[in-house]
């Protein structure tokens, strides 16, 4: 048997519903799987859902590893980072291959917070199918739609999986009917447990119809309970969803007789693939109960690699593509997700849609045009990685050292180059001024926060000119601390938050008129420099500067001197210090000295009249103001528009759009500091907003004061 092709041998075998393989502790994936052979699948769902103890189960009974690993200990194959360890959490995807039933299972373990909804985002990018998890206990969530409607967006595959049924909280049947309730008809039984006195006595697999109880995570046939009307009711909910899926399936279940266990699977799985039918398992991640339903249910309706992993790509005329899933075929890949590591270096994840990739091939980078050279190739399982020398179509692998390609790129045989859709990121809204810790470690700053965009594409940087802070955006508070911790962590840099400035500015509303005189005599030649300046609005947006001297009152070699003055000067208004914007500057008369004059001189003048002028013309404070477009829940909509109102902001429009409401408003900047977090309470993290700079307005006289008086105390 070859190093690079091995394929480890049975080492036992038990009976639960289909072959538990069980391979030595820390065996790895080297065997080729092709298309038909792979599911690639993404767990999403609700925080704290259970979704990373389930892979970590399925994970377990599949022969990985011969000890279970748990949140707590912090020893799970897919939270493996030490900011997931130290919170107890998933904030990165994760992939975590699994062999099961001679089927490459590519599990992709994403996170339940919404401030990591970029690693989401990309699982659902790789993923042929979803597993939705759902606590037993708290029922359906907003994770849990949030996550049915990236699948239906996505139009793969939707399965659910009740988790923690051995809680003695957990109501199975009450999530059943609010499965219901929430999606309905599509949602389908599988997997039922049968509970007595708060505790589960068996699982039914109503395809089977068989019984299984569990200890230990090993399952043991047994005979079906005794469970009324309501057993007979699930498993007719199951014929009448097959039955819809073919005219031969319906004839047959009009006219009274039995389907086939083979005919119920092909049956579902026909449903599943379309989008029609979303079945429902359950069991215990915990307690390793009913997992191998779930992974049998993997294999027998969630689609294989070759049904999903085509693709309509644009050529470079924009023609559209469509991709078919063989290793013959034409290279195309999506690069789908980043990590960047100071000392190992930066390893790309993709998925292969069409042809293969192998090593030492050159491929085209879609985005910069520029070829890449593959160098070695892996198959990733958590935080380990498994040389290979080809990942063939359907699959997903990793590739080092490729500096120029990121998440979203696509990667192609130059002889055919396509290009794939794109991931689509939540916008990142929740914004804070980044500084470092200790003096001197700007640039340090600067290049850690590059790297970390580089694996997190709703992380932004942007130098803000008008109030010289560096501002990172980022999806919410949570984000923004694991940033922090990284760039502790990773690069050695640990960075102070502050809320951003407001770039305020400073404008007048009439005219006036003043006298800048500058003498000055202090031996030999001495300085003098003498004009008038009238101010008055305007609608540029800086200073405008213009002269309507009269007879050489001020010879113009001296203008520029005279506009540089005021020019500087309008960098610093009167009130708080903030640049003055709206103001027309005449230089109408003035005097000179023939000896003592010169442009330094005319310079300070110009200063003397502008500090004595302005506060003459009435000058305000004014601020800017961003309209804001938010998509809510419709029955939302009262609790959002009172908050606008309370930030001072003004309601243009409402737009239904099925069950969201779109609201579009004007608010000034300074009061959207929490905006992101009260939306996200008050929508359960169902609502989201963008917003575009509109223009500046003055600021009320009781909040200028405040501004004006915290800027002198400064």
């Amino acid at each position: 048997m070859s190093k690079k092709r091995a394929v480890f041998c049975k080492k036992e075998q038990l009976q639960t519903g289909g072959s538990f393989i069980q391979y030595p502790k820390g065996a790895l994936l080297l065997k080729d799987y092709k298309a038909k052979n792979i599911r690639n699948v993404v767990f999403s769902g609700h925080a704290s859902s259970g979704k990373t103890s389930l892979v970590e189960a399925a994970y377990f009974i599949t022969g990985k590893s011969d000890r279970l690993g748990t949140i707590a200990e912090g020893n799970t194959v897919s939270d493996f980072d030490p900011e997931e360890i130290r919170r107890k959490s998933s904030v990165s995807a994760s992939i975590i291959p699994c062999e099961w039933k001679d089927v490459k299972l590519n599990i992709i373990d994403t996170p339940g917070q919404f401030d990591f909804s970029a690693s989401v985002s990309e699982g659902f990018r790789a993923a042929g199918s979803s597993v939705i998890v759902i606590s037993g206990k708290s029922g359906v969530s907003v994770g849990a739609k949030k996550a049915f409607d990236a699948a239906t967006k996505k139009g793969i595959a939707k399965i659910f999986f009740v988790n923690k049924i051995d809680h003695e909280h957990a109501d199975f049947y009450k999530v059943f009917e609010d499965l219901k309730a929430t999606f309905g008809p599509m949602v389908c039984p599988i997997v039922v447990p049968y509970v007595v006195d708060s505790k589960v006595q068996c699982y039914i697999n109503l395809i089977e119809y068989r019984a299984y109880s569990y200890e230990n995570g090993k399952a043991t046939a047994v005979a079906m309970p005794d469970m009324g009307h309501r057993l007979e009711g699930l498993r007719t909910a199951i014929n009448e969803a097959v039955a819809e899926t073919s005219e031969e399936l319906m004839e047959k279940y009009f006219s009274g007789e039995e389907f086939t266990p083979d005919e119920l699977i092909m049956g579902l799985a026909t449903g599943v693939r379309r989008g029609e039918i979303a079945p429902v398992f359950c069991g215990s991640a915990a307690e390793i109960q009913a997992i191998d339903q779930l992974l049998n249910g993997l294999i027998w309706l969630a689609p294989w690699a070759e049904t999903v992993a085509g693709e309509v790509g644009v050529d470079n005329n924009g023609n559209e593509i469509e991709l078919t899933v063989s290793d013959d075929a034409q290279t195309a890949a999506i690069v789908f997700k980043t990590v960047v590591d100071p000392f190992v270096g930066k390893l790309v994840y993709f998925k292969v849609v069409s042809g293969k990739v192998t090593s030492d091939m050159t491929l085209l980078n879609m985005r910069t045009g520029a070829n890449e050279r593959i160098g070695k190739l892996y198959f990733v399982c958590g935080k380990k990685q498994v040389e290979t020398s080809c990942v063939y179509a359907g699959d997903i692998g990793a590739v080092a050292k490729l500096n120029a390609t990121g998440t979203g790129d696509t990667l192609c045989s130059p002889a055919r180059p396509i290009r794939l859709p794109e991931i689509s990121y939540e916008l990142p809204n929740y914004k804070m001024a980044v500084r470092p810790k200790n003096k001197g470690e700007e640039e340090k700053l600067a290049a850690g926060l590059m790297r970390l965009a580089e694996e997190d594409p709703t992380i932004t940087l942007k130098n803000n000119d008008a109030t010289g802070e560096l501002v990172l955006s980022g999806l919410g508070e949570q984000h923004l601390d694991t940033v922090a911790n990284k760039l502790k962590a990773k690069f050695g840099v640990e960075v102070v938050f502050e809320a951003p400035k407001v770039a305020y500015r400073e404008t007048i509303r009439k005219k006036a008129k003043a006298q800048g005189r500058h003498k000055k005599q202090s031996g030999g030649h001495g300085q003098f420099g003498d004009v008038w300046i009238e101010f008055e609005p305007s609608d540029c947006d800086g200073l405008e500067f213009a002269e309507t001297v009269f007879g050489g009152a001020v010879p113009k070699n001296y203008f520029p001197a005279v506009e540089k003055g005021l020019q500087e000067s309008a960098l610093t208004g009167v009130l708080a210090g903030y640049p003055m914007v709206g103001v027309k500057a005449t230089l109408t008369d003035g005097s000179y000295h023939p000896v003592d004059s010169s442009e330094l001189a005319f310079k300070t003048a110009a200063s003397l009249a502008f500090k004595a002028g302005i506060p003459q013309a009435n000058p305000v404070l004014l601020e800017p103001v961003v309209t804001l477009v938010a998509t809510i829940p419709s029955d939302n909509s009262g609790d959002i528009m009172g908050d606008i109102t309370k930030r001072r902001g003004r309601v243009l429009g409402m737009d239904p759009d099925g069950k969201l409401m779109i609201i579009t408003a004007e608010v000034p900047e300074s009061e959207l500091a929490d905006f992101p977090t009260v939306l996200r309470s008050v929508t359960r993290g169902v609502g989201s907003f963008y917003t575009e700079f509109a223009r500046y307005e003055e600021v009320p006289a009781a909040i200028a004061q405040k501004i004006i008086a915290e800027s002198k105390a400064e």
